[in-house]
């Protein structure tokens, strides 16, 4: 967690342009891959987030290959986990390296870029959308997953709470809301997200949620009180956006 300090005025009112991608879905090979990405961060950009799937089957090697290029990221970068960070179990190394590449891994916590802008960060967990969310009923393993979207919805909310910048945004990796997962396979989209993590967006006042998960779902959308949220998966962006692999956001 960076250390917050007030921002002056003039920062303040000044807008910041933030970086966001997700599904990286790095493999130990792939040396080179993400360095035209990095430089044209560097270029476009005051800052960066990643949302999730920084590597293809959580292995140590494949985060070491992608650290290789982020540490060469002239911006701060904050990231999120996802569901294939897991898959290696190799959770606190892989951690350790990016961190080590200067790259703030979030989990329930915040950083801070430039006294301007706020970054509230969790993995997220899939459940459902509105009326489809699945209920803790029945047998414990129906009430442990649902305890998990709980539980990451939590930590989100305590890091937002302890961010006292007017400016801030949320990324996390599962969707927070039913449309940006719009062009996924029904059966599948109450595994992408759980509207679980809309409240904590909302009642503190995010300007922006970034999140991936959803390769084929939808760019944008709303939470019901208005936050804009944003599907920045890179099989997505590369799709729909002339083979872009980030956006870049004034906020």
């Amino acid at each position: 967690m960076a250390e917050q300090q007030a921002p002056t005025q003039q920062q303040a009112e000044r807008t910041f342009r933030l970086a966001a991608a997700a599904d990286l879905h790095c493999r130990s090979d792939q040396h080179g891959r993400f360095r035209e990405l990095v430089r044209m961060v560097n270029g476009e950009a005051e800052g960066l987030v990643l949302a999730g799937d920084l590597t293809d089957h959580g292995t140590l090697d494949e985060a070491k290959t992608l650290a290789e290029v982020l540490s060469q990221l002239r911006v701060p970068c904050a990231a999120v986990l996802g569901n294939h960070d897991y898959e290696g179990g190799v959770v606190r190394d892989i951690c350790r390296v990016l961190t080590e590449a200067k790259v703030t891994l979030l989990d329930g916590d915040h950083a801070v870029f430039d006294r301007r802008l706020g970054i509230a960060g969790v993995k997220g967990f899939g459940g459902g959308f509105e009326r489809g969310m699945l209920q803790a009923f029945g047998e414990p393993a129906i009430k442990a997953f649902v305890q998990e979207a709980v539980n990451e919805a939590l930590k989100l909310e305590a890091a937002l709470a302890q961010l006292e910048i007017q400016k801030k945004v949320v990324i996390m990796h599962y969707a927070p809301v039913f449309e940006t997962t719009e062009g996924e396979d029904l059966q599948l989209r109450p595994f992408l997200g759980s509207s679980r993590l809309i409240g904590p967006c909302e009642a503190f006042g995010a300007r922006a949620v970034f999140h991936g998960h959803s390769h084929h779902g939808t760019l944008e959308a709303r939470t019901p009180k208005g936050v804009p949220v944003y599907n920045v998966a890179m099989p997505l962006l590369r799709k729909l956006m002339d083979d872009r692999r980030f956006r870049v956001f004034e906020l």
